[in-house]
């Protein structure tokens, strides 16, 4: 920085606003300044500057899967918004392993990251406690912490599931399955109670056997799906919980030779841009997943700035999709 400052015949103080887009540079200054940089090839050193004001550039970023498209469009979302305001991304997979996911906190700290956007493994006992007392900006997307005072943003997944089922239930369907995501995290809870209130509320009564909370995987969606697809008084509709139980549960039908509109309504929650287009009879509510990533992005930008903050839950609204209504939202979304 001082070779530039001499080069360009101005102070370091000078360098430094001009670095940071800062104001009370002139245009002539300015210029001078970015000719030195391009002359001596200067890149600032994001090692020394973190150094300097104690807190790095990076945000660290942890779900739990991302081979999820969910997960995808999220981080694509973060990315975005980091970029924007001068930030990169440190991005780590927990694969639902509260290990794995403890050991990617410690190695983010490490790294001194300037603030974390977490899909928390578990919903209490959380590390993410330990990390906020000392100081440690932190977001969590997708599922709530309860005992951890933290910045949250999630969607209504009551409210969703409850309006996928119904519109089900309206499609003349009286006998729904359900393949939900494990009860231990407050996402595959909460769409299990919209789908129980949804039974209830059109006088509806729900069957165990009819039911599974598995593991959010692809593997579990097909073994549960398989099992309820084989037996003699096979329900006409299934509710899965995410994306990746409807691909288990659409291997399943394909490989029992059945139709998905004909012979096995599906239900989806969750991100199916491509595979709601090839199957137009899917029904589907979809998340504003890139909203999710942006919504939390900032925040934790906000926090980042301002620690005193009051603590923020946004809530955001699931799109339940009509048949002929998934061409037009899923271009939508391909231009954003």
């Amino acid at each position: 920085m001082q070779e530039v400052a001499r080069v360009a015949g101005v102070s370091n103080a000078t360098v430094s606003r001009v670095l940071n887009n800062r104001e009370h540079v002139s245009q002539a200054t300015r210029e001078r300044v970015q000719a030195a940089i391009e002359q001596l090839n200067y890149r600032p050193s994001r090692v020394a500057r973190s150094l300097r004001v104690n807190r790095s550039r990076i945000l660290g970023l942890l779900v739990s899967d991302i081979q999820n498209p969910f997960f995808t469009a999220l981080a694509r979302a973060v990315d975005d918004v980091a970029f924007q305001h001068q930030y990169t991304v440190f991005l780590c997979n927990s694969d639902e392993n509260t290990g794995k996911e403890a050991l990617y906190l410690d190695l983010m700290v490490s790294e001194n990251v300037a603030g974390i956007i977490i899909t928390p493994s578990r919903e209490t006992d959380s590390p993410c406690q330990q990390l906020i007392s000392q100081g440690l900006p932190m977001v969590a997307v997708d599922r709530r912490l309860l005992d951890v005072d933290i910045d949250t943003v999630v969607i209504d997944n009551v409210g969703g599931a409850y309006q996928l089922v119904t519109n089900m239930i309206a499609d003349g369907h009286r006998d729904i399955a359900a393949i939900v995501g494990s009860q231990t995290i407050t996402t595959g809870r909460e769409r299990y109670e919209g789908y129980l209130k949804a039974l209830a509320d059109h006088g509806l009564t729900p069957r165990p056997e009819m039911i599974f909370k598995v593991p959010p995987t692809e593997s579990s969606g097909y073994q549960s799906a398989l099992r309820l697809l084989q037996r003699p008084d096979r329900p006409t509709a299934i509710f899965t919980g995410n994306n990746l139980l409807t691909v288990g549960a659409l291997r399943a039908v394909y490989e029992l030779n059945l139709r998905v509109g004909e012979d096995i309504a599906l239900g989806t929650f969750d991100e199916m841009s491509l595979m709601t287009l090839l199957l137009p009879d899917l029904n589907v509510v979809a998340q504003p997943t890139y909203e999710i990533g942006s919504v939390a992005t900032q925040l934790l930008l906000n926090r980042i700035a301002d620690p005193s903050l009051p603590t923020q839950q946004v809530v955001l609204k699931p799109t339940l999709l009509s048949k002929d209504g998934n061409l037009a939202y899923y271009r939508q979304s391909a231009r954003r």
